[in-house]
């Protein structure tokens, strides 16, 4: 089972890491934080990044690196159009990674510039994210970014709310996956008066079936033993969900009560080989006039949030010491679908042949949560 996890001081334990997915789009950062003229940074797949945005507006992400002495160029200066590295003032475009200017050059030089390249990859911003296409190894400049459109949140109107939330978790990628397709643990890992309780459980059958990378736990009307969904009532409409998962990482969720609707868009990001990040986004348009709904959404989604990120830090506690895992049928079903999606993936892109997709058609899952 390809599982790892850090200690509690941040090392990583010895054993087999998560195989990271490249050629896809991840979140990088808000790009609220882009503010002119300055540089932020990241790290997504162990790739140290700088991003900011330029004078017209367009975002960019660059390796954090200068490919003359790698030095971060996040050390350096933005004016808004070029970067420039701290230790010798090389001057990148920022969106492609072009060199324009190397100051030491002198009129007998004959080295052109121009042919410099820094490693630039490209960056989209969707949904107050930026969003950064990783390469495999080897890509050099043909990144075959237009092949994946750019994620973005389902939106069913042009009047709704948004909130974001985000934590850092200290395990790698695909514990962070499979904990987020876990259907089991919620009432024990979220109880609460607001969501639900242990004495809540109840047996429960959905339907998934097979979409492209992915699965999809087919329309049908959300649990009754959850606050939450119980609100929508007040509508007096048939409440309808709809959940996917998709590779690399993604998670989306839409819950449609006639014309109001919730949706959101759950990334697991491998910031490391062995640590990782979730992040929320989410659009509404229900209880639109409510005041304070926003914060009070935020309130309770960070709460909700929270608890899963303490699990995942008691959980690494158990994984130091490398134990023995299992999966089982039919709650960890998800997961295993997951591994198989990687794992046929990795094995496309090594062959060069389609991926095989491990589900031959629908199927129902029985658990009780």
């Amino acid at each position: 089972m390809p599982f790892a996890t850090t200690t509690e001081a941040g090392v990583p334990i010895q054993g087999p890491t998560a195989t990271l997915l490249y050629d896809d789009w991840y979140p990088a950062l808000r790009t609220d934080i882009l503010l002119p003229k300055k540089l932020a940074t990241a790290v997504l797949l162990d790739i140290p990044l700088v991003l900011g945005r330029r004078s017209d507006g367009r975002i960019f992400a660059m390796r954090d690196s200068c490919p003359h002495r790698g030095i971060p160029l996040s050390y350096g200066w933005f004016d808004g159009n070029h970067v420039t590295c701290k230790y010798h003032g090389w001057q990148f475009e920022p969106c492609g990674g072009q060199c324009a200017l190397i100051p030491s050059l002198s009129t007998h030089d004959h080295l052109d510039a121009t042919r410099i390249y820094a490693t630039a990859f490209p960056c989209e911003e969707r949904d107050g994210h930026a969003w950064v296409f990783i390469p495999a190894a080897g890509a050099g400049r043909k990144i075959k970014s237009a092949e994946r459109p750019v994620p973005e949140l389902a939106k069913f109107g042009p009047r709704y709310r948004t909130a974001f939330l985000t934590a850092d978790l200290p395990c790698n990628v695909d514990h962070g996956i499979i904990g987020l397709m876990d259907p089991a643990h919620g009432p024990f890992v979220h109880q609460a008066w607001w969501w639900r309780s242990r004495a809540s459980i109840r047996e429960k059958t959905k339907r998934f079936e097979p979409i492209p990378e992915g699965f999809r736990m087919s329309a049908h009307a959300p649990s009754g033993n959850s606050a939450p969904y119980k609100l929508l009532g007040v509508y007096g409409r048939p409440i309808e969900t709809t959940i996917d998962f998709t590779l690399p990482n993604r998670r989306t969720e839409v819950i449609r009560a006639g014309d109001k609707w919730f949706s959101s868009l759950t990334t697991i990001t491998p910031v490391t080989a062995s640590t990782c990040r979730i992040d929320v986004i989410a659009a509404w348009n229900v209880f639109y006039h409510v005041p304070f709904v926003t914060p009070i959404a935020k309130f309770f989604g960070a709460k909700f949030v929270r608890q899963d990120q303490v699990t995942m830090i008691q959980q690494a506690e158990g994984l130091r010491h490398n134990p023995s895992l299992m999966l089982i049928d039919d709650a960890d079903k998800p997961a295993k679908w997951y591994f198989a999606l990687k794992q046929a993936r990795l094995d496309a892109a090594a062959n060069g042949v389609a991926p095989k997709h491990p589900m031959d058609g629908p199927v129902d899952l029985r658990w009780r949560s």
